[in-house]
């Protein structure tokens, strides 16, 4: 199989000119794909803005942090209830006990009982309904 140049340059040009990522391009028997890495925004700012919003979210972690953390167990999705429109596990100020449920992270179609590795008060629920976690994240901060 010939590769033809021309296709592949003239497709690299339209990721630039349409702000693309990726192209993918289909003709009979031949299949061409290009993509290019995309940018963060946050390079263009000033490195003295990044600075100064890093110590403010550095300090905030900070304050927050402060107590005892939960971590998920594995990697998957966290759900604050056993079914939606359920009853949450827990909520902020609410006590918990060592081993009552926290949370469920589902992994492939398997929904996992975080139980409370500590007994206390809920300070912050660190993850929302719904959304993936990795193995070690904390998830919940008790008091």
């Amino acid at each position: 199989m010939k590769i033809d140049k021309k296709i592949i340059k003239e497709l690299s040009d339209y990721l630039d000119e349409f702000n693309l990522t990726e192209l993918e391009y289909t003709e009979k028997d031949t299949k061409i794909k290009v993509s290019k890495k995309s940018t963060s925004h946050n390079d263009s700012l000033p490195l003295k803005n990044n600075l100064s919003s890093l110590t403010d979210i550095s300090d905030k972690t900070e304050k927050i942090l402060s107590g005892i953390e939960i971590t998920s167990p594995i990697i998957g999705t966290a759900y604050h209830a056993p079914e939606p429109g359920a009853k949450k596990f827990v909520e902020v100020g609410k006590r918990v006990k060592k081993g009552d449920t926290i949370m469920i992270v589902e992994a492939m179609k398997t929904m996992n009982h975080v139980p409370s590795t500590s007994e206390g008060v809920v300070k912050k629920i660190c993850v929302t309904d719904g959304q993936p976690v990795e193995f070690g994240q904390t998830i919940v901060i008790l008091e």
